[in-house]
């Protein structure tokens, strides 16, 4: 794997917007927090100038944000590259990437999630580079800044991190008024051992992101995932995955779509995060969802995992070496970056 170098204080950490860019004023008070509190904890920030920008559901043309976000991969003191939120159409910038230049040059950090699992996935599935699967940039205007967070920068500083699952969740998501505003924590969280046991440990290597956007490469040019798989099959693979907005149907038609295109091969295991917007089709839950499509794979899955759209969640690494163990309704996961 082509590991970024360390974050270290002092560095640059630049801001673009590949989808969704920033424009009402809540969020704008949120973005503005969040760059005062990065540069209280000394680091640089830069912006590029779409961020603050949006039509159509879109920052700017697909032309202008490949543009921006090469310009941040250029910039020798830019160290690591937060986005400004996710959206619904990064993919039309993937064409206009200079993709020699993103293998070529040296690599760095990216962070982010939901849409923008179009670019992390493909960073690491095609370029070795791994990225963060976590928060954007609005979240880090919170005081005081949840652990998740603090983590996802110790990871990019080269820290082998041990994250233990959370004490509670958010359950309903609202955008604040307060800039500074922490996450509302009311329900209980637990892991769920699905197929495995009472208690699970899985290691391997890392490949995943938000289902949602995962489909739009399944057999396009930018499919690699049987190659990256192949490379890695004596390290064993483990799939991160969690949803946005769905039906259970949907899902089910994904992971046949997955199994049957041979993804889940040398896979050692699966974690599912909580999905936010999961519409139960036919009566059928998400877990009953699960054991139908994947149930003869007859390897380890977890659900309801601190991962995706409903906060608080981990730094996934997309590319590292993850152990992750799930007993009793707790877990926890090492990274190693190697």
């Amino acid at each position: 794997m082509n590991y970024p170098k360390n974050l270290e204080k002092g560095d640059t950490i630049g801001i673009c917007a590949p989808s969704l860019g920033i424009i009402a004023p809540d969020k704008l008070r949120r973005l503005d927090a969040a760059i005062k509190q990065l540069k209280q904890m000394g680091y640089d920030v830069i912006e590029t100038s779409s961020v603050r920008k949006m039509e159509r559901g879109r920052s700017a043309t697909a032309e202008q944000r490949a543009k921006e976000f090469m310009e941040l991969w250029e910039n020798e003191s830019v160290k690591l590259i937060i986005f400004a939120a996710g959206g619904d159409f990064l993919c039309e910038m993937l064409t206009y990437l200079d993709w020699k230049k993103l293998k070529t040059l040296p690599p760095k950090w990216v962070q982010g999630y939901s849409n923008i699992t179009d670019l992390t996935f493909l960073m690491n599935s095609i370029l070795e580079i791994p990225s963060m699967h976590c928060q954007n940039i609005k979240d880090y205007a919170m005081k005081p800044l949840h652990r998740s967070l603090i983590d996802a920068l110790a990871i990019e500083s080269g820290e082998e991190v041990v994250q233990e699952s959370f004490e509670k969740y958010e359950k309903n998501w609202k955008e604040e008024t307060d800039p500074c505003a922490t996450y509302h924590l009311t329900e209980k969280v637990r892991w769920r051992n699905l197929i495995g046991g009472d208690r699970i440990v899985i290691q391997g290597r890392t490949l995943g992101g938000n289902l949602d956007s995962l489909i739009n490469f399944f057999g396009t040019k930018y499919d690699k995932i049987n190659d990256y798989i192949d490379k890695h099959k004596e390290e064993g693979i483990i799939w991160f995955l969690e949803c946005y907005e769905m039906s259970t149907a949907i899902v089910y038609r994904i992971l046949w779509q997955m199994k049957q295109a041979s993804y889940f091969r040398y896979c050692n295991g699966i974690i599912f995060g909580r999905s936010l917007l999961m519409r139960e089709d036919y009566g059928i839950t998400f877990s009953e969802t699960i054991k139908d499509a994947l149930g003869d794979l007859n390897i380890p899955i977890i659900c309801d995992a601190d991962i995706g759209h409903v906060s608080p969640q981990m730094a996934i690494v997309n590319g590292a070496i993850l152990k992750i163990t799930s007993e009793k309704g707790k877990g926890t996961v090492e990274t190693f970056l190697r």
